[in-house]
């Protein structure tokens, strides 16, 4: 499947969708209540088989939080980004996809852990590196007077 068919394929299952044609991949940006389904359509669809989420990476925007989710078909060898962002920077939420992808429970708690950013129906969503006295601190306006070496 080339970049165009799978703009389409996403189009039909989000058509809220914005497509990118990126450097490498086929990037779609959707809305977080349009996320999961899109990545479950994605991996259980005939012609798609998104079976292989090898990148989860949160990132801050400045004014949002968001998700990238880097997707490969090993049946296909297709790939596609899939990004999603939330102007909630005090709760922020978004589904998690660990029941589509098990390598994403690891990763939703990295994101959780770094960002502060919530999965709903995360099996164990805890901190994984650091304890609750951090905050967040790969957030842009994280501020750690005591930890954080400056010049």
């Amino acid at each position: 499947m080339d970049k165009i068919q799978l703009g389409e394929l996403i189009k039909s299952i989000a058509p809220e969708a914005e497509l990118k044609e990126g450097n490498q991949f086929l990037e779609a940006t959707v809305p977080p209540s349009s996320l999961y389904q899109l990545a479950k359509q994605l991996r259980e669809k005939e012609e798609a088989q998104f079976d292989f989420l090898f990148c989860l990476s949160g990132v801050d925007y400045g004014s949002d939080l968001g998700v990238v989710y880097h997707l490969r078909s090993t049946l296909f060898d297709h790939a596609v980004v899939l990004k999603t962002r939330t102007s909630d920077r005090e709760h922020p939420q978004l589904d998690s996809v660990t029941d589509i992808w098990q390598t994403a429970e690891f990763h939703e708690r990295e994101v959780f852990d770094l960002l502060g950013i919530k999965f709903k129906n995360h099996p164990d969503l805890r901190r994984l590196f650091l304890d609750n006295s951090w905050g967040f601190p790969l957030r842009k306006d994280y501020v750690d007077d005591i930890n954080i070496v400056t010049k």
